[in-house]
This record gives structure tokens, sequence and C-alpha cells, in this order.
């Protein structure tokens, strides 16, 4: 994967492998398939964020992998379980004992915010609370606190319809369902940006369609070469004069038609139009695009672009970057992810 070729990204793939021998692997492949995306991969600053896999069929949760938050964060709300007579041993199982309370398909969650106590000697006798919260609003979550002296890990649970947010386009709207259970720094920002009326510099630059490698539906055609093309577009989610704080490390994910993902540690993106096995576990995927939603990637690919070399890489750049903004939904859009499991 590549960037233009003013942006920076590779010097801390030597920090990554040292925090983490399992993640050795998911570098090692992007140290590989990163030039598809970073013309400069040479020069550039690496690190790999998560992804949540949710629902069924195309978009396969896997719950194991699922239930992070951020720590140093109290997130507040009314509670629908008290923490003093609610404990237990790790944050993983607070997130999912709001999850065993947001998995029906009628109405919304009766938990979608977990709060967690798990540093034994700062917690002391509140160690292994677990609050389990609902707000008022699921995309603007209520903050109590927040820095390096907040004792509590906090995270967040989206249910059937909750949680999806719209990347307006002047050629359509792309309904993307976050995933707080694995990127939930990431998804943080996301929803930041709902609160920019006016998201200047944010855009789509590159396009590249599935070509002859991969069917409709995204699957790799027997045979046929893994690009280019590359089957993605590409863009930035950064707005102009608002400063963007690097993601950290979440999880390595397969890329599937649909996943909307952070090239290194952003701000810049791809939505991906095919199944990218090939590229392993290494990139960030903080959303999905629902597949309904994905004529409108298609759509977007078809612009007229012009070559570019990144890197020793053809790619195709679009002759008129295509703008982009973050929009909430303003109700729940239960009926266009009637195949999505909550979060």
């Amino acid at each position: 994967m590549g960037r233009r070729l003013n942006d920076p990204e590779h010097s801390r793939f030597a920090s990554l492998i040292l925090l983490s021998v399992a993640l050795f692997s998911c570098v090692l492949v992007y140290a590989v398939v990163s030039t598809f995306l970073n013309p400069n991969v040479g020069s550039q600053d690496s690190s790999f964020e998560s992804l949540e896999m949710v629902a069924s069929g195309d978009l396969g949760e896997r719950k194991d992998e699922c239930c992070r938050g951020i720590e140093n964060l109290e997130l507040w709300g009314p509670a629908v379980k008290w923490g003093s007579e609610f404990k237990f041993n790790s944050s993983v199982e607070c997130c999912q004992a709001c999850k065993t309370m947001c998995s029906g398909n009628d109405g919304p969650c009766l938990c979608d915010t977990w709060v967690f106590c798990g540093n034994k000697e700062a917690c002391g006798s509140r160690f292994g609370e677990c609050w389990l919260k609902k707000q008022k609003d699921p995309l603007s979550p209520d903050r109590q606190d927040a820095g390096k002296s907040v004792i509590w890990t906090s995270g967040l649970v989206f249910g059937k319809g909750e949680g999806i947010v719209g990347m307006e386009t002047e050629y359509g709207t792309l309904h993307i369902k976050l995933f707080p259970g694995c990127a939930p720094y990431s998804v943080a920002y996301i929803l930041e940006l709902l609160t920019v009326r006016h998201c200047v510099g944010c855009q789509f630059y590159r396009a590249e369609s599935r070509g002859q490698s991969w069917d409709s539906e995204g699957n790799h055609i027997k045979d046929a070469p893994y690009g280019p093309p590359f089957a993605l577009i590409q863009g930035i989610l950064e707005a102009q004069g608002t400063p963007f704080n690097k993601m950290p490390t979440e999880a390595c994910p397969t890329i599937r038609r649909g996943s909307v993902a952070w090239i290194g540690s952003g701000p810049e993106f791809f939505i991906s139009l095919a199944n990218h096995r090939e590229w392993k576990n290494s990139y960030t995927v903080f959303g999905s695009v629902l597949p309904e939603d994905m004529e409108v990637a298609e759509k977007i690919v078809q612009l007229p672009t012009k070559s570019d070399v990144w890197n020793n890489i053809n790619v195709s750049v679009l002759e008129k970057p295509v703008p982009l903004i973050m929009r909430r939904m303003k109700k729940s859009l239960g009926d266009l992810n009637s195949n999505v499991k909550p979060k």
C-alpha cells in the first residue's frame, strides 16, 4: 500500500517488533505489502491497528478479539450494573458482560458502555469493579474524566443498527459500521470527526478497480495477478487545522471487501473493493461499509484517473479528488444492517 510522496511512514518497525513477538508476522507482512500504498516506504513510520469483524456472512464477528477499551478513560452515564456489586478479573469479561445485554434483535442495547478497574495497585478495593452503563447518545458518549491519573478502562458496544456513520460524498453516502471492540482508539477519532462541521482536506484521491483479478463479490480469480490495479479507493481523514494523533497499534485482521482501514497509523485510509487475503494481517480496520453501499465506492473507482508511480508501483490517482465528510445518522439503521450482529 502507498501514500502520496510527501507523506512519511516507516521507522517504527523495530519498536513494534520489540513490543510483541505476536505482532512480528504482522509487521513482516506489512513490510512487503506497504509498497502498494506507500510510495516512500523506505522512509516511513509504520504501526498497525485493528479490525472488529462484525456480524455474520461477509462481516463475521470475532468476539474473542473484540473486547478492547481505552485505558485511563472513565465514561459516564446511567448505570445498569453497579460495579461495587459486579466484579470480574479482566476487562474482557466486563466487556463481554455488556455484550450479553446487547445481543437481541429488538430495540437498542440495554448496555452500550463498560467501565472497568483493572490495576490492582491503583484500584485497591475497587479492583475488578465492572460498571455497565447506557448512553443517551452512543455516538457522543459522556466522559467523566481522562488522563494518566484515571484508573479506569472504558469501552463501547454498538448493537444492531447502532454505531453506523455516513461518509458523505457527491456520489452518495457510504454507511460504515464502526468496530469499537477491536479499534476503540480509531473509533474514538471517527466520533470526534462527527463534530467537525466541515472536514476540509478529507477526501479520496486514489481509485483503482478490481480489474480482471477479482469478481464482483471481491473474490480473487484463480491465476490472476494481485494487481495493479489493487481494487481500492484511498483517501485521507484529517481536517485541516485539526492536529491528528497517530493511532496506536490494536490488531491486524485480514482485509475484506468493504473493509475501511488505516494506512499505517493514519490519517490516510482506504476502502477495499476486494478480499485481500494476500495482504495477510497488515492493516488496521476500524469499520466496514454496509454491502448495499459498495456501489458508491464502485462509482468513485470509475472516475477519470491519471497514472503515477509510487515506489516503483503503478497506481491510479483521481484527476479530481472527491471531498468527503463524516456524518452521524439521525436514526437507527437496523433495516440497512439486518445481517449484522450487535457489538
